[in-house]
């Protein structure tokens, strides 16, 4: 039986895979794995701006609740806003439900621990494993049955979180695209009351226009509007805010790799790196390995997913470490990707620097590289295909030391993600299609 909880916690399709049952039992059965050891248990529970969250906020509170745990309630928020007040709150743990950057029929259910940090995969296992003995357990009654207690200044909190982080934005014309989601309210805020200029786009949620031709994944608005108004730079969310692209004044896509590159330097130059080290992916592009050792700062590389950066970044003590997707972790500042609190770092670089975002970009040269998603059957069969990895092999051989090619599959949907990477740009997309074409191929006799 597939594991329930994926690389970003519980997700599916709201009602339909996702369904309140489902979250109402995630409710009771993290409440009692979770709570053990407080003698009062309290979660902290946010969403994004997805028409399902509503219906599974309730579920989920009545099922933590029904375990004689409180719940706090903090509305729409950004995820890792969530993971903030969880942790200042001294909460027991806390609760996302989104589905990030997916389109809004998604949902997810996501726990943090006490202490702001994502669940270690042995707890999420004994979460599952507590599913199947819910009927089992003995339940509260009179007045040891949880509470709901509205948390009325959590968005209050979270901005002046992130406005300790930053230094004044005076003068500097920001466009923002909010992805109709967590970041709406909150962004704008936040850069307006630093002393930007903002024009905020997607802030005008309606439950079912999150991600819809906006936010990280979709930036092309973005970059007219940069253009048109003639911004200093344009910063994109997703969904649940936890990650953020930039593009420049010449309308030039950032993507996190750049936004690391920048950082990083930044914070060698201010003797706040520690270890002079940085956590990124298998995804992150040749060119940022290039720059950031260029500076002797060391590169660890991880697999992809925000969880093994982080375990990377507790491992090896370092404090900055990321995805090319803008999924960006600040250790000394917050215990999970932020989107604003990057957008926010790199700000306040462009402001002590005062230099335009191009300028700081160009610290690297990016390399081509091809990304073709192939949507499949069966991921699992696809990776151990003789026939796919006699395909990776040969193209691996063909690019050599000036190129590379990486085959996964998504944490999160069906699908096999192809990335190469090499100095041509059209041969790079003539080989990925070659190996898209087998995992077809092999995908079709399943």
């Amino acid at each position: 039986m597939a594991r329930l909880f994926g690389t970003d916690g519980v997700r599916g399709e709201a009602n339909k895979e996702l369904t309140p049952d489902l979250a109402f039992r995630l409710g009771k059965a993290g409440a009692y794995v979770l709570g053990r050891g407080h003698q009062r248990v309290r979660i902290v529970i946010g969403k994004d701006t997805r028409i399902s969250g509503d219906m599974l906020e309730a579920a989920l509170t009545a099922g933590i609740c029904s375990m004689g745990a409180d719940v706090l309630k903090v509305g729409v928020l950004p995820t890792p806003g969530i993971a903030y007040l969880t942790r200042i709150m001294e909460a027991s743990a806390g609760v996302v439900i989104s589905a990030s950057h997916n389109p809004y029929q998604d949902n997810g259910i996501k726990f943090f621990a006490g202490t702001g940090f994502k669940l270690p995969d042995e707890l999420e296992d004994e979460i599952e494993e507590t599913l199947n003995i819910l009927d089992n357990l003995e339940l509260p009654v009179g007045k040891d049955i949880g509470r709901v207690i509205e948390v009325e200044d959590a968005l209050t909190n979270y901005a002046g979180f992130l406005k300790s982080t930053a230094v004044s934005l005076e003068g500097i014309k920001i466009v923002l695209d909010c992805a109709n989601g967590a970041a709406s309210v909150v962004g704008p805020k936040v850069l307006a009351d630093l002393g930007a200029e903002v024009i905020a786009l997607s802030n005008h949620p309606d439950g079912m226009n999150i991600n819809c031709n906006c936010g990280s994944t979709k930036p092309d608005t973005l970059v007219r509007e940069v253009l048109k108004h003639g911004a200093d730079i344009g910063l994109a969310c997703d969904g649940d805010a936890d990650r953020i692209i930039a593009v420049d004044e010449s309308g030039k896509i950032i993507d996190g790799d750049f936004i690391m590159v920048i950082c990083a330097l930044a914070l060698k130059e201010q003797g706040q790196l520690p270890n002079n080290s940085v956590a990124v992916t298998v995804m992150s592009n040749m060119g940022l390995y290039k720059a950031l050792r260029k500076a002797n700062i060391k590169v660890y590389e991880t697999k992809v997913g925000d969880r093994y950066v982080m375990e990377k970044l507790l491992e090896t003590g370092t404090v900055l470490g990321g995805e090319q997707s803008g999924h960006i972790i600040f250790l000394g500042r917050n215990t999970t990707g932020d989107g604003l609190l990057t957008g926010l770092q790199l700000l306040s670089t462009l402001q002590e620097k005062k230099a335009k975002l191009s300028e700081l970009a160009s610290q690297m040269k990016r390399f081509p590289q091809v990304l073709i998603n192939s949507r499949v059957e069966d991921k699992e069969l696809i990776m151990n295909s003789n026939s796919v990895n006699s395909k990776i092999a040969e193209v691996t051989k063909y690019l050599g030391e000036d190129g590379r090619i990486l085959v996964r599959p998504s944490g999160t949907e069906p699908l096999i993600r192809v990335m190469l990477e090499g100095p041509d740009e059209a041969e790079l997309q003539k080989l990925a299609k070659e190996v898209v074409q087998v995992i077809k191929t092999v995908d079709e006799k399943i």
